[in-house]
């Protein structure tokens, strides 16, 4: 049963009204489920029992320090792509050695904080990153342990914005590249080469293309072994997808079967990447209608989330369920209507001709499937104020960020000294009284 469904009424998040926490925090805001993410992580968990396996959570997906806490406290490490994430998951509670720092384009200050920090890997996707990694290891003393990352150039059959595997792709060393980097690699002073990594894109609701990416890179692992060269870690990246709009995403079961049956039997240690799976289904946007527009050829509900809180329709053309915190009557009428928010974007569009039960100024919405890629692409365009995040745990919640208010976001600003006031309407009367005279 879902953690967000109606009872009495009124949906719920897991023992909570929804109406009621728009009440206390105020609209728009997320809502994320402890009890999901903690489902969701207990499967993967399960799935890779006696596996050499780590399961590292991708912050990208939602870097709120509560929900990282809520995976560290169940033995998840973390996969970060900035030092800045790589903060949050220290702050958060997972230890460095289980920190993997992957991404295109680090710099060597995040290089050199990576090592001091002692994380467990950081994963290369280029030799000019190989090469400045070598200088800054050898320049702090320290052997940088890293996995190069190919691309094995398999199609991941998913949006052309989150797939990261094919050769046209910026994301990792191209096939017939890798040999030759992973031989150098293995002869740099300041690098310990442990393996291989790959991640082929996001939202994967076939298990297809892993199968013909983990065969590839298993092979590859064979080829540079015969060659002694030591490969003894596999990082398998993430993005195994959720369930939108009627897809039929595969269970971790599954999932961790083709792993068995493609890599396992090398031997290696295993590195699993996930993040929307871990937290998708594991929050809503909470937003509240503020007008309901007739249009000449189609009618709209305006709301007070937009495309700065929930970009994912607008960059994506993304499908988010939403539902009436109030139940509808099983024989509610149902219209046709354009989710849209305040923003002066044609694009601020949360939904196209969604059918809905009839909606009046006031009255609570819940974008679904807001867990991840949500608050954390959120932006403050048009000043709006971000949307607050709350925790729910049981019949207990806590704002685990909070809204700030608008002399926070004025004070994030400097005016300079030599740019002098704007005179004001007196002054202005004054200096023309002054010059007739």
């Amino acid at each position: 049963m879902s953690v967000f469904a109606y009872r009495h009424g009124e949906l719920h998040a897991e023992a909570l009204p929804v109406s009621r926490l728009a009440a206390e925090v105020g609209t728009p805001f997320f809502c994320y489920s402890h009890a999901a993410i903690a489902s969701a992580y207990d499967e993967f968990a399960t799935a890779v029992k006696g596996l050499p396996a780590l399961v590292c959570y991708a912050l990208k997906a939602n870097s709120n320090l509560a929900v990282i806490a809520s995976l560290a406290r169940r033995g998840a490490g973390a996969d970060v792509v900035s030092e800045g994430e790589l903060r949050q998951a220290l702050a958060a509670g997972i230890p460095p050695e289980k920190i993997i720092f992957s991404g295109v384009g680090k710099t060597a200050a995040e290089m050199r904080f990576a090592l001091e920090t002692g994380i467990r890997q950081l994963n290369i996707e280029s030799l000019p990153e190989l090469r400045l990694l070598d200088q800054v290891a050898r320049a702090v003393g320290r052997k940088a342990p890293v996995a190069l990352r190919v691309n094995p150039d398999v199609d991941a059959r998913t949006h052309a914005k989150i797939s990261t595997g094919k050769a046209e792709n910026k994301f990792g060393i191209e096939l017939g590249l890798i040999r030759e980097a992973y031989r150098e690699a293995a002869g740099l002073a300041g690098i310990e080469v442990r393996g291989l990594a790959l991640h082929i894109g996001s939202q994967l609701t076939d298990l297809e293309p892993y199968r013909a990416a983990f065969t590839r890179l298993a092979e590859l692992t064979a080829e540079l072994r015969r060659q002694g060269l030591a490969v003894d870690r596999l990082d398998l990246g993430g993005g195994i997808g959720i369930a939108y709009r009627g897809e039929q995403p595969p269970s971790i079961a599954d999932y961790v079967r083709v792993v068995r049956e493609t890599v396992a039997p090398l031997g290696t240690e295993l590195v699993f990447e996930p993040g929307r799976r871990l937290v998708g289904n594991a929050g809503i946007l909470v937003s509240r209608v503020l007008f309901v527009k007739p249009g000449a050829s189609r009618d709209f509900v305006i709301i007070d989330a937009a495309m700065n809180d929930l970009l994912r329709p607008a960059l994506y053309d993304a499908y988010h369920a939403i539902l009436p915190v109030a139940e509808p009557a099983s024989d509610a009428p149902v219209k046709r209507f354009d989710v849209v928010g305040p923003i002066c974007e044609s694009g601020d569009r949360m939904a196209e001709q969604r059918p809905l039960p009839p909606l009046q100024p006031g009255d609570l919405l819940a974008i679904c499937q807001a867990g991840a890629y949500s608050a954390v692409m959120g932006s403050g365009y048009n000043t709006r104020l971000p949307a607050p995040e709350i925790l729910v745990h049981g019949d207990a919640f806590d704002i685990v960020r909070a809204r700030p208010d608008y002399q926070a976001i004025l004070a994030r600003d400097h005016v300079p000294g030599w740019l002098e006031p704007v005179p004001g309407p007196q002054s202005q009367a004054k200096g023309a009284r002054g010059a007739a005279e």
